[in-house]
């Protein structure tokens, strides 16, 4: 894979220049930042991040306060014994989007945070202490043990709450395949290993967190649309 400085060229002949590219980089929180916040708050970014897969990210975003009412802010321990009556009650719910597949993805990540309470003392000091070495191993973590959390929702949910790491965007993923680190999209266990190294021999070279890198890689193939 290309060096960061190299992708920021690639990227410059799109965006005009070095520092309007470095101002696109996402902000990202220390580990001891993300252990602060309360398992409410990462099963809201993990609601959020169902409910915008396949549909209109403005669209939830704008009703956003209305999931925030209907869920009670999203106490894990409140949701993990969804009812049917709650259920039934939240499929009538205008505040919402009514997907019932993604509303039970509450109940089942909500289960997944009270587990990680128990087994690390909170959601939240599990994802920031998870090593970046194996960054890949927290995405399958989300997916194997989490709902509706594979493909990109689970790395978009990590980027909401400022944890470092990568995002397979169409971009990225293209750009990956431009350099030779992958010959296709990365599903397979395989693919992700040669992700995860090209990242972290990238980052240890530029001293760049992933998620830096990993929107060079995006910007290096043209403008986001």
């Amino acid at each position: 894979m290309r060096t960061f400085d190299e992708l920021v060229e690639m990227a410059v002949a799109y965006r005009g220049s070095a520092d309007e590219v470095l101002s696109l980089m996402p902000d990202i929180l220390s580990a001891e930042e993300i252990k602060q916040m309360g398992d409410d708050r990462i099963l809201a970014a993990m609601a959020q991040a169902v409910f915008q897969a396949g549909f209109s990210w403005k669209v939830i975003r704008n009703k956003w306060p209305g999931f925030e009412e209907t869920f009670e802010g999203f106490v894990p321990v409140r949701w993990k014994f969804m009812s049917d009556d709650d259920l039934d009650s939240l499929l009538k719910d205008t505040r919402i989007v009514r997907h019932g597949a993604k509303i039970l993805s509450v109940r089942d990540n909500a289960i997944l945070l009270c587990d990680l309470e128990d087994e690390y003392g909170s959601a939240a000091k599990c994802i920031a202490e998870w090593p970046q070495d194996d960054f890949a191993g927290l995405l399958e973590m989300l997916k194997k043990r989490g709902t509706r959390l594979g493909g990109n929702s689970g790395p978009y949910f990590l980027r909401s709450i400022g944890r470092d790491g990568w995002v397979l965007s169409r971009d990225v993923v293209q750009a990956l395949i431009r350099d030779g680190v992958v010959d296709k999209n990365p599903t397979s266990k395989t693919a992700l290993r040669a992700v995860q190294a090209a990242f972290s021999k990238c980052a240890s070279e530029s001293g760049r967190p992933f998620a830096h890198i990993s929107r060079a890689l995006a910007l290096s193939v043209g403008p986001n649309m």
